[in-house]
């Protein structure tokens, strides 16, 4: 018996024991900060026991629009209104969007899964945790682990990418990171995994619209890092606005109780996302807000975001008989657990600390430095130290966009700009040249006079995030027309892209001698970009997402199933088959990312060729290795990246699954044998019906740089 667990339990059962029914519906209700006048009748709703958590945070695009500083002692005095003069006593948690840093802001989420460094990224969390703990948040909204293959939708900068098994170790690092190894302490914070589920396959890329997802794709794509989350601790879930197949996840049991709670294991509770209650009735699946509410709570369902229907209907709804007290009981069940676990109830008011930075910052830089993926280099990087340096473009002299969307707290102002990072650098050999504008000066010698011209482009933050989803992934006309003016002058040119979403590479890539993508990365992404540049690093960063030819060719991804016809052109089979007018082969694979170096690699070797399902179900591993060999002259870090194929299967399985991946530093002329340890969760898949299969059969397995990779051998099931 875990006895923790069974003391919690008899404190729960206590205060619930004492509870009124509007004293209950008051721990499933987050409203968001009061504004104005509105605060002296919010605190009285914290009197009345109405409000179990607030959202520290205005409106629902709160990503994209300003929020304002903290202000610690009104959140304090919410707190000691709850803890002494409400009915019961119970502390208020309080939420707010932490996405991907707080003071200091990292790496949006997209280019943190670039790094291929889950230690690093859970690193950097507990930073975040520290600096957001400190401020008085209890509680972030993240990790975002909607798994995405259309970079249209403006939300593919929260999450892991294309793959399931990065978004799993993603899921696992953030949890980690974000809870500390003691929920309890007072700078660990509760991770909230969202969007369940389905999210990221909103049609077209346009946000909040509806899904089509089979369930033998929602098990083995869209469900593996929610559930990789709930097993590294995570106490919280958001549920998310669209439908799947016909159902708003809101109030959907199938999704919410039987998928999560009952497949996935999940034990906390399930917060709403912004309105989504009360959009059950937009959605056409309720008239009334009291349906609204009764259908979610009876869904699994358990805290209301923001839009009242819980706190305003619910108590109507046990008196007509729609929802069972005995529900709401649960529901409320587990939200004192969590606030029990997470120590609110013995440390309920945020003690503000000076906190020095200067660690956390050195932890932005390295994680924006092996977050950058080099995408080309005909001989130009690393810039010569005696090199002339012409800097160009409208991110020559940006602060704001650095930092990405979803940056409440961090501030521009502090942000320094890839020309400030890059003099230091270079000294006077660098020309900041029409750093503030597009327009070009012809008049300009500048450029002439440069050995290599620099390429600051790009997208602005406001074009990503919530409800900011692009037709059209190309970057902009002018900077297009900017790369080819460049050009003009036969000076070596680098193309570094500050983006938060693949772009369609085609029109970009060919005129360009070197390219860097170093996404929107943080308060030290300008530092880091100018070490890259210089060569004081190497970059090591790997795409998690494909970067395609053309818009035109999205979605398109690498963990796809064979076509029954010799078209499958994502790995170049007859490409020219599938579109009469282009080649759909990606531009940039999954997975790829070159450095300063060369690495070589050797045929993949398994210590069996054969192995017995029966011995796989004990819990016997079979282990496949490669020599990686570093041939040439900078000592570099290799991420070397294991698939697998299912031959023949009950089902149809991907040409490639990543299954496993090491980051690994080898000196120059140096050999290191990398081996991967693969089992019984390694090599099945899910069916239909969300049941864990492993056949017997063949399996390929592929040890490269990318996903593309023909460096394989093969093993029997037996």
């Amino acid at each position: 018996m875990n006895t923790m667990t069974d003391d919690v339990k008899v404190r729960v059962e206590k205060i619930i024991s004492k509870m009124s029914l509007r004293a209950k519906i008051g721990q499933l209700n987050q409203p968001e900060t009061p504004v104005g006048s509105e605060a002296e009748e919010f605190k009285n709703a914290v009197r009345r026991g109405e409000i179990g958590s607030v959202l520290m945070s205005v409106g629902a695009t709160a990503g994209n629009d300003a929020q304002g500083e903290i202000n610690v002692d009104f959140y304090n005095e919410l707190q000691r209104i709850a803890v002494e003069e409400s009915p019961d006593g119970i502390p208020i948690l309080f939420g707010r969007d932490v996405i991907h840093g707080h003071k200091t802001v990292f790496p949006i989420p997209l280019a943190m899964a670039a790094s291929f460094n889950p230690e690093l990224v859970g690193k950097c969390y507990r930073d975040i945790a520290v600096e957001a703990t400190n401020d008085g948040i209890h509680w972030t909204f993240t990790p975002m682990l909607d798994l995405c293959r259309d970079p249209r939708w403006g939300r593919i900068i929260e999450g892991p990418g294309e793959d399931p098994y990065v978004g799993a170790a993603i899921a696992r690092a953030i949890v980690g990171g974000v809870q500390g190894d003691d929920i309890s302490k007072s700078d660990s914070m509760l991770a909230c995994a969202k969007h369940f589920i389905g999210y990221g396959a909103s049609e077209g890329g346009r946000d909040y619209h509806r899904t089509e997802i089979s369930d033998y794709s929602l098990y083995n794509y869209y469900l593996p890092a929610f559930r990789a989350a709930v097993k590294a601790g995570a106490l919280t879930v958001m549920s998310s606005f669209n439908d799947v197949n016909g159902q708003p996840v809101t109030s959907s049991k199938k999704y919410l109780t039987d998928i999560l709670r009952d497949k996935a294991g999940f034990d906390g509770f399930v917060v709403s996302d912004y309105d989504a209650v009360t959009q059950l009735i937009k959605q056409g699946v309720a008239e009334t807000p009291e349906q609204c509410a009764a259908l979610s709570i009876n869904a699994g369902l358990d805290m209301d975001m923001h839009d009242r229907c819980y706190i305003d209907y619910l108590e109507n709804a046990v008196k007509s008989g729609t929802v069972s007290e005995a529900v709401i009981d649960e529901a409320v069940r587990r939200v004192l657990t969590v606030k029990i676990k997470a120590g609110l109830f013995e440390h309920p008011f945020a003690e503000r600390k000076e906190l020095d930075r200067t660690s956390h910052l050195a932890d932005a830089r390295a994680l924006a430095t092996e977050s950058a993926v080099l995408l080309k280099n005909e001989g130009v990087l690393p810039i010569a130290k005696s090199a002339k340096v012409g800097l160009i473009g409208p991110f020559a002299n940006e602060r704001r966009s650095l930092l990405g969307s979803w940056t409440l707290d961090g501030k521009a102002e502090e942000t320094p700009t890839l020309a400030e990072e890059m003099r230091k650098a270079a000294g006077d050999k660098l020309n900041v040249i029409n750093s503030s504008t597009l327009a070009w000066d012809s008049t300009n010698k500048n450029i002439a006079a440069s050995d290599v011209v620099v390429l600051a482009i790009g997208e602005s933050w406001t074009a990503t995030g919530e409800s900011r989803a692009v037709s059209d992934i190309t970057i902009s006309a002018d900077q297009k027309a900017l790369i080819k003016k460049a050009k003009t002058y036969g000076k070596k040119t680098v193309g570094v892209i500050f983006c938060g979403r693949p772009i369609a590479m085609e029109e970009i890539s060919g005129d360009l001698d070197a390219v860097v993508y170093v996404w929107h990365a943080g308060s030290e992404a300008a530092g880091a970009v100018s070490d890259i540049l210089f060569g004081v690093s190497s970059p090591s960063g790997r795409l998690p997402v494909t970067l395609p030819r053309r818009a035109t060719h999205i979605p398109l991804y690498y963990n796809v199933t064979s076509s029954g016809r010799p078209v499958d052109c994502y790995y170049g089979e007859n490409p020219g088959n599938c579109y009469v007018d282009s080649m759909p082969v990606p531009c940039y694979p999954f997975g790829f990312g070159l450095t300063y170096t060369e690495f070589e690699y050797s045929a993949p070797v398994c210590e069996s060729d054969k192995i017995s399902l029966s011995d796989l179900e004990a819990g016997k591993r079979i282990t496949v290795s490669a020599d990686v060999k570093n041939t040439g002259a900078v000592t570099a870090k290799e991420t070397v990246q294991l698939y697998i194929r299912d031959v023949c299967a009950s089902l149809m399985r991907p040409m490639r699954e990543l299954k496993g991946f090491k980051k690994t530093q080898i000196a120059s002329g140096g050999t290191v044998k990398v081996s991967f340890d693969i089992g019984y969760d390694d090599l099945g898949f899910y069916d239909e019906s969300g049941n864990y299969v492993v056949e017997k059969g063949k399996i390929k397995l592929f040890i490269g740089k990318n996903c593309l990779t023909e460096n394989q051998t093969e093993i029997e099931i037996i």
